[in-house]
């Protein structure tokens, strides 16, 4: 083998135990959209990193309880995009929220409801909107052996978006 390759490992975590069930509406530019909808999502964590050995050892554990967050946060939920053109909060209170989307009324109870910053519901941007917490929650590039994290949301079986964030 040659002493010029980059030698790297990655880890894959995808456990039934992490899905989640949520109900979204994907949107699209000319103003229509889905009917509100849900998918078993499957998501999966890759974790790209330089040094396996015992002192540098990457836990499964600290990304499963992550991801177990969030499959919690998610689970049985509404997702709705709050950046999309077409989406707008009407009423917020404790108990309901009534938005519009694509000139369409709703009012839904304010807990089965998670409002994510991203302009779309798809699962391009679930993938990166799951990575943006799991980042925010474990800050996994403080650790200088890791190289990239990818997430892969798979809405159906052979059908889903990956997004990954690498260093520099």
């Amino acid at each position: 083998m040659t002493k010029a390759l980059q030698k790297i490992h990655e880890i894959r975590i995808r456990k039934d135990a992490l899905k989640f069930a949520s109900s979204h509406m994907t949107v699209f530019a000319d103003g229509t959209k889905e009917h509100l909808h849900g998918h078993h999502y499957q998501p999966t964590v890759s974790v790209v990193f330089k040094d396996a050995s015992f002192k540098k050892m990457l836990p499964f554990s600290q990304i499963k309880t992550g991801m177990k967050k969030i499959a919690a946060l998610w689970d049985e939920k509404v997702l709705l995009a709050t950046e999309n053109p077409h989406f707008k909060i009407k009423k917020q209170t404790k108990a309901s929220l009534s938005f519009e989307l694509c000139k369409k009324e709703y009012l839904i109870p304010a807990d089965e409801v998670v409002l994510l910053k991203t302009d779309n519901i798809t699962c391009e941007t679930l993938a990166q909107s799951y990575f943006e917490f799991l980042e925010m929650e474990l800050d996994l590039f403080a650790d200088k052996n890791i190289v990239s994290v990818s997430v892969y949301i798979e809405e159906s079986p052979g059908q889903g978006a990956a997004f990954t964030a690498s260093r520099k």
